[in-house]
C-alpha cells in the first residue's frame, strides 16, 4: 500500500512539473528583409503598418540632437537583425541606435558611434548575420549589436 502511494504520489508530481517546463523554439531569425524609412508625425511618433510597429522617437532625437523640436517629417531608418535587435539612425545622425525589446518598449542596449560629421543619406540592407550600413551608395560598415565588424575573424 505504501509502494502504491509513493508511485501516485511520484506520477502526480511528475504531471505538475512537465506542465512547467519551458518550451524552447529555436532557431529563430527575427531578421526583417529590407529597412522600413519611417516619416515622423506631428506626435513624434513612427508607424510601420506592415510590422503592426509604432514607436515615439522623441527620446532618440534627443539623446542625438539634444533637440525634439520640429520632428515632422522627418525620416528615421530602422531594420531588425536575426537576433531580433532594432537598428535605428537618422539623417545627420552621428550614431546607430541598437534597441532591444522589453515589455512594450525598446530599451537601448547599444550606441555605435559612426561619423562625427553625420551621415547624410544612411541606409541599412540585412547582411546576415550583419546589419550593412551605407551613406548614400557608399558601404560604410557591418554591424551588429556589440559594434561595428572589425575584421572577417568575427564571424
Amino acid at each position: 500500500m505504501r509502494f502504491v502511494k509513493f508511485v501516485l504520489l511520484l506520477f502526480i508530481t511528475t504531471i505538475i512539473f512537465s506542465g512547467c517546463a519551458s518550451v524552447v523554439l529555436e532557431p529563430a531569425d527575427f531578421a526583417w528583409p529590407i529597412e522600413s524609412v519611417l516619416t515622423i508625425d506631428e506626435n513624434g511618433m513612427i508607424q510601420e503598418n506592415r510590422y503592426s510597429f509604432s514607436l515615439n522617437v522623441k527620446p532618440l532625437f534627443q539623446a542625438e540632437k539634444q533637440d525634439t523640436t520640429d520632428l515632422q517629417m522627418e525620416t528615421v531608418r530602422i531594420i531588425r537583425g536575426t537576433k531580433g535587435y532594432y537598428y535605428l539612425i537618422a539623417p545627420t545622425f552621428k550614431n546607430v541606435y541598437v534597441f532591444n525589446a522589453d515589455d512594450g518598449r525598446l530599451v537601448l542596449i547599444n550606441k555605435i558611434f559612426i561619423s562625427e560629421a553625420g551621415l547624410e543619406l544612411p541606409a541599412f540592407n540585412q547582411r546576415k548575420p550583419y546589419i550593412e550600413l551605407l551613406d548614400g551608395d557608399k558601404h560604410l560598415h557591418f554591424i551588429n549589436s556589440y559594434g561595428i565588424k572589425e575584421s572577417e575573424s568575427e564571424k
